[in-house]
């Protein structure tokens, strides 16, 4: 089958030869000059379900080293793009790819988190500076966190937790959750279900089915017979569009609950079907600063489109890089030094306050928001400096 990554099919037979060769001897990296150009490895989906949502973290991460001449912390930058596809098995191979074959300074990756899976291990092995800018899988920030990895957008019970205390704080009672049957959305709801639960709310059945099904008619046949006071589901991508049109055509009359992800990147698609869904995310299109504003206008006077939550993460992945470059001038040789500085890293985010915890997971605002019109409108803020508990994480010891 002929590969969809950015590497040319002869590139990527050569490479994966080049892992082979360097198994018995692994993670051997050569000497370079410091002043020569950093060689950063981009492992996002550009293709499938998830590929909008690639691009906008790579669109974010393009802007801010553009804004700053081509170079971070005195060293240029240039960009391998490898196409993950959102394929779990192929995530291992294609992290060697990038590591090994192209011999990147630094690794970004990825969105799916079954990809992220696969790819921590090898980056973990590598003790590459490495940073997610999407995947929430909660035990890449607990159990099975590493000093070389840092995550810029959010564990996935993290974005629950905040969910159902908003949810619970707003008076409801009862919910019924339904999402994809994968790490993302299982863990979202099982945050949900944890901080509504303490809230004072009850869960009335959780739902899943296949990942990336799109088939919901089942579903949301099994929803209006258990007759909640809200649907809290998570899709993303093409899946939320086809999501949120099917549910607005089964009129329920039952309100739509979730995590930002379910709206984000698909404002326009949905339409007025989206209108009234109520989420909650560590980002909101109107979110009130000065970094907020002039990020949203660069980045739509360069892509004529608006950013999005990915975006917003695609921009901090590179603030976050910056800081730890900074701190060690460029050098990426002295690790030890760049993920001190990495770890201790605060700066102000389009989102609001950026801080890192002990688990190398970000510290964040969540917004309650309501979809009107195409666009995320900002309710209000339902919690300040929240972070993920970060069960088993050792980093701190």
């Amino acid at each position: 089958m002929k590969s969809r990554s950015q590497l040319s099919r002869r590139r990527v037979l050569a490479l994966t030869g080049a892992g082979a060769a360097v198994a018995a001897f692994p993670f051997v990296r050569p000497s370079f000059a410091q002043g020569g150009p950093l060689k950063v490895g981009l492992m996002l989906p550009y293709s499938g379900t998830y590929a909008q949502l690639g691009e906008a973290i790579t669109r974010a991460i393009e802007l801010y080293v553009k804004q700053k001449g081509g170079a971070l912390a005195g060293r240029q930058i240039t960009f391998v793009k490898l196409d993950d596809e959102s394929e779990p098995p192929k995530g291992a191979e294609n992290t060697t790819k990038l590591i090994e074959g192209e011999k990147v300074d630094v690794l970004i990756g990825t969105v799916h988190s079954g990809v992220a899976m696969a790819m921590a291990k090898i980056a973990r092995e590598a003790g590459l500076p490495t940073i997610n800018p999407n995947a929430g899988a909660d035990v890449l920030t607990r159990a099975l966190c590493a000093k070389n990895i840092f995550r810029t957008s959010f564990a996935n019970g993290q974005v629950g937790l905040a969910t159902g205390k908003a949810a619970a704080e707003a008076g409801i009672k009862t919910a019924v959750s339904f999402t994809w049957d994968y790490a993302a959305g299982k863990e979202m709801i099982a945050g949900f279900a944890e901080a509504f639960t303490a809230g004072g709310g009850k869960v009335l059945k959780e739902i899943t089915i296949p990942f990336p099904t799109v088939e919901f008619q089942s579903a949301l046949a099994e929803i209006a017979n258990w007759q909640p006071e809200i649907t809290h589901s998570f899709f993303s991508g093409g899946g939320a569009v086809k999501y949120i049109k099917d549910y607005a055509a089964a009129k329920l009359g039952i309100p739509l609950w979730g995590p930002g992800f379910l709206t984000d990147g698909v404002e326009a698609a949905v339409g007025a079907a989206g209108d009234g869904v109520k989420t909650v995310l560590h980002y909101a299109d109107d979110v009130d600063n000065p970094e907020n504003k002039a990020f949203r206008k660069d980045y739509t006077d360069a892509y004529k489109v608006p950013p999005d939550v990915f975006a917003v993460q695609g921009w901090d992945t590179m603030q976050l890089l910056e800081a730890g470059l900074k701190a060690v001038g460029g050098d990426v040789s002295k690790r030890d030094a760049m993920f001190a500085a990495m770890s201790t890293a605060s700066f102000k985010s389009p989102r609001g306050p950026f801080d890192i915890s002990a688990a190398h997971n970000p510290i964040q605002n969540f917004y309650l928001r309501e979809l009107k019109g195409g666009k995320n409108v900002l309710i209000k803020t339902v919690a300040t400096k929240f972070s993920d508990p970060g069960t088993g994480c050792k980093l701190a010891s």
